[in-house]
């Protein structure tokens, strides 16, 4: 039997008549990137790492990234299968639950959202209330595992190193790598954050980068490299190998650990991730109102 990188460079192989067709959603205020993925054929549909508007100056909630996404699906009259997320983010709030509720669909996330759960409940001091065990998600995925939207294989392979639950997701001839890489031109996660580790990201994106030379992967964020005026999130193995500022061909374990924890010494906390941890770890569910049926999210003092 193939491990799961074999079984994934053999979908692309097999996917020329299978590819899907792929729209991106550009979030300005956060530089995220979701993605519409439907086979062409059937129409099912996968929709991966959206976004809900947040203005933590006003504690605010919008949805016209959410919105943009379901007006795109009703325009195309897509069904709506998977609802997948690449990891708990730490910069933006899932609107997961909120196109469920419109659209159906299951949500799924990597089987180690229960490390981050049992990291963040502590750190959050999250009563018994606050179930540790994933089951806000209706899917937690292994690597390896397989799936199926419409007549699209799907291939999840586990790519920590981020965070303990990175997942990167093969579909058809495209994965979407969530924060293991950034365009060659600016390179690479950060590994800071608590269950991080930059030895074990080096590992994943080697992983990610034995797939075919040809795969096209799908980026979750772009910062536009300094000499750069447009933002991009598509990429392919080739071009990451070749010319990744940070991890291309010839970059070993060693160089890439010390360049990157460096580097993280380096950066702040990214604004969001107390309320975007806060409300990820939950499957992009809000916190419960409180006795006057206001929500609320907890700010911990010198916690990070």
């Amino acid at each position: 039997m193939d491990d799961p990188i074999g079984q994934a460079a053999r979908q692309i192989e097999e996917s020329r008549k299978g590819v899907p067709q792929i729209r991106a959603f550009f979030d300005d205020a956060t530089n995220t990137v979701s993605y519409v993925v439907h086979d062409p054929e059937t129409r099912r549909t996968a929709i991966i790492d959206s976004v809900l508007d947040y203005d933590a100056a006003a504690g605010r909630i919008t949805y016209t990234s959410a919105d943009a996404i379901l007006a795109y699906v009703g325009e195309q009259q897509l069904t709506v299968e998977w609802l997948l997320e690449t990891h708990a983010h730490a910069d933006h709030l899932s609107a997961a639950p909120y196109l469920q509720e419109r659209l159906g669909g299951k949500l799924a996330i990597g089987k180690a959202i229960l490390t981050v759960q049992e990291t963040f409940g502590k750190l959050f001091n999250e009563g018994t209330a606050f179930a540790r065990d994933g089951s806000q998600f209706d899917h937690l995925f292994e690597d390896g595992d397989r799936f199926m939207i419409g007549n699209l294989a799907a291939t999840v392979l586990h790519v920590p190193g981020h965070t303990p639950a990175d997942l990167a997701y093969v579909i058809g001839d495209a994965a979407f790598i969530g924060d293991t890489l950034f365009m060659p031109d600016y390179g690479t996660a950060r590994a800071d954050f608590p269950g991080g580790d930059a030895r074990t990201l080096f590992r994943s994106i080697r992983r990610l980068l034995t797939l075919p030379a040809e795969t096209r992967l799908f980026l979750c964020h772009d910062y536009r490299a300094p000499d750069r005026d447009d933002y991009r999130w598509e990429t392919t193995v080739a071009e990451q190998r070749a010319s990744n500022v940070h991890v291309h061909d010839g970059i070993d374990e060693d160089g890439f650990v010390a360049m990157r924890e460096a580097r993280d010494a380096t950066l702040d906390m990214p604004k969001l991730i107390l309320p975007s941890i806060q409300v990820n770890m939950r499957g992009g569910h809000l916190p419960e109102p409180e006795g006057n049926g206001t929500r609320y999210l907890k700010i911990p003092l010198d916690a990070l």
